[in-house]
């Protein structure tokens, strides 16, 4: 596939290795003269120029794109970006750096295919690294929604039981298990929990510590409310 990625900044130049690393086909448009001169030292293809200007991304192949990237930290050459390249029939991501009010979250998510947060999901990360192994988040869906992963451990109240018989708080909702062995899968009620079984929930932040004591068990290190 072709992507084009808007800023060769640390999110979109980590982007495009990726990316390239798959096997993709890639090109950059940066206008900061330190940021082309390393790009172009990790043989990328480099555009010099405006990302929010049409004649720049044309020349940087917008037109063959597949999708394109606007992942620069100016929120308004990203958005211009965006709106050139759905012009042009070209899946758009957008990144943003801050929350927004709602309203403008909205008039910005409801334009483009996919708005990127760099900073939440490196926070992610940091939870992951924090947390330890038996409680995994995988994605914020929304500012009160959290995606995680839990592993059950030996001090776990569920273990024996089936799934249907796993009754989780309102705001929660089992939506992958896995056998400790086994790859994750869409939920059978009769499979039972047992140590190293993982379980895939979403929920509302104010039942994460909840969800981990009935999943994993130990009380004394449950997620602070809030955030996992």
């Amino acid at each position: 596939m072709r992507f084009v990625i808007i800023g060769a900044g640390r999110v979109g130049l980590r982007t495009a290795r990726v990316l390239r690393d798959e096997g993709h086909d890639v090109t950059l448009v940066e206008r900061d003269e330190r940021k082309i001169k390393r790009a172009r030292e990790q043989d990328f293809d480099v555009v010099e120029g405006d990302g929010s200007r049409e004649d720049v991304l044309e020349e940087a192949g917008i037109a063959e794109a597949d999708a394109v990237g606007a992942l620069t930290g100016d929120l308004n050459t990203n958005f211009a970006a965006c709106m050139i390249a759905d012009h042009n029939g070209a899946r758009t991501i957008m990144r943003i750096d801050e929350d927004y009010r709602e309203d403008i979250y909205r008039k910005y998510a409801d334009a483009v295919d996919e708005i990127v947060y760099p900073e939440r999901l490196g926070a992610i990360g940091a939870k992951n690294a924090l947390l330890g192994g038996d409680i995994h988040a995988i994605a914020d869906i929304a500012q009160n929604l959290q995606l995680v992963e839990l592993t059950a451990t030996e001090e776990s109240p569920m273990r024996g039981y089936s799934l249907s018989e796993v009754e989780l708080p309102a705001d929660a909702t089992v939506i992958a298990f896995g056998k400790a062995e086994g790859s994750l899968m869409i939920p059978d009620p009769d499979e039972s929990l047992e140590l190293g079984d993982r379980v895939v929930v979403l929920a509302d932040f104010d039942v994460l510590a909840d969800v981990r004591r009935l999943i994993v068990g130990d009380a004394s290190r449950a997620a602070p409310a809030g955030g996992v």
